[in-house]
């Protein structure tokens, strides 16, 4: 039986932000609650794919865990160490096995530095090695990933979107990391070059004994390469089970309205459990001040279809995920069957 080898608990993750004109005046704030009580684990070799909307707080999380950002409150444990109040000294021995996959590897990738000296700075950080040994790890990772030795002289801006894509990678695995943030890995990519980045992820972790955090917009990509699947709502999650039950038989009205804007069968037939008044009524909201109780209410064609019921709007009584059985959790006063 896999190990887990991350547990977060209650992770919150505030952002202080002046209100108006008159804040600096009158020193007025308020807090936007990015992350707000998120609970999961991850065993090994597993794959947990993160979804939701874009400010829904799905990057927060994943440079909150590798402490990239400092947690307002909760636990993070990492392979069985607690590293929540960690200072950087003790967290360097384990900075190599967590590492993270970033977004936008045109900021990410150093534009003045070969693909040579990307990886060679990565190896050489956490490891004591030779030149030789160094030359024979790079030629592994170029071989891992699938690059050409005649990219080794390239600098960023000569390499094509998958190319940079697959050095992110090559740098990730050249520190020895064992869990990684992999953030939008198949985004600003052709169709054809996400199919190799997710097949290219599948094998190394086969090969390597990876897990994964996945955070994705592409809801079919989460569910080809997810073991997991969490659905984030304004900070929270909202809904977590085996993938797919989440994208087959979501019990959460926002999960089903995400994945009913896949055009396939699946999301189709889906799509029909959802009361058919306001269907994907989305409306104007305020992403950076939730409302009391649950947070989806003002968006959710259940809650208009029971007559808006208080207990959905009533700050005592906000939803928090309950086991459905089977390990599908749901935080939801009215989910779906």
């Amino acid at each position: 039986m896999s190990r887990t080898i991350l547990e977060v608990m209650n992770l919150k993750k505030h952002y202080r932000q002046r209100a108006g004109i008159l804040s600096a005046v009158r020193w007025r704030e308020r807090v936007i609650p990015a992350v707000d009580g998120v609970s999961f684990y991850l065993k090994e070799h597993e794959t947990l794919g993160l979804v939701g909307e874009s400010g829904c707080g799905k990057t927060t999380i994943g440079r909150t865990i590798l402490r990239l950002t400092p947690a307002t409150s909760g636990r993070i444990v990492f392979d069985g160490h607690d590293i929540t109040a960690m200072s950087a000294r003790e967290l360097r021995p384990l900075r190599r096995q967590m590492q993270m996959i970033f977004q936008d590897l045109d900021a990410a990738l150093n534009p003045k530095m070969r693909v040579r000296d990307l990886l060679r700075e990565a190896i050489t950080v956490h490891h004591r090695l030779s030149d030789d040994e160094v030359g024979r790890k790079t030629g592994e990772l170029l071989e891992q990933v699938n690059l050409k030795k005649s990219k080794l002289s390239s600098f960023p801006r000569e390499l094509s979107g998958g190319e940079k894509r697959r050095v992110g990678i090559a740098r990730t695995l050249a520190v020895g990391a064992h869990f990684i943030v992999a953030d939008e890995p198949t985004s600003a990519l052709d169709v054809s070059i996400q199919a190799q980045v997710v097949n290219l992820l599948r094998d190394l972790q086969r090969q390597l004994g990876l897990s994964y955090l996945f955070i994705s917009h592409d809801l079919e990509v989460v569910q080809l390469v997810s073991h997991k699947v969490a659905v984030m709502y304004l900070g929270k999650i909202v809904e977590m089970g085996l993938a797919d039950r989440i994208a087959g038989a979501a019990r959460h009205p926002y999960t089903q309205i995400l994945w009913s804007a896949l055009v396939d069968r699946k999301s189709a037939e889906a799509s029909r459990a959802l009361p058919t008044t306001r269907r994907g009524a989305w409306g104007v909201f305020d992403f950076e001040r939730p409302v009391r109780g649950c947070r989806f209410a003002p968006r959710c064609p259940v809650y208009e279809a029971n007559g808006r019921p208080a207990v959905c709007t009533d700050a005592a009584t906000e939803p928090e995920l309950r086991d459905l059985g089977g390990g599908h959790y749901v935080a939801c006063h009215f989910p779906l069957w």
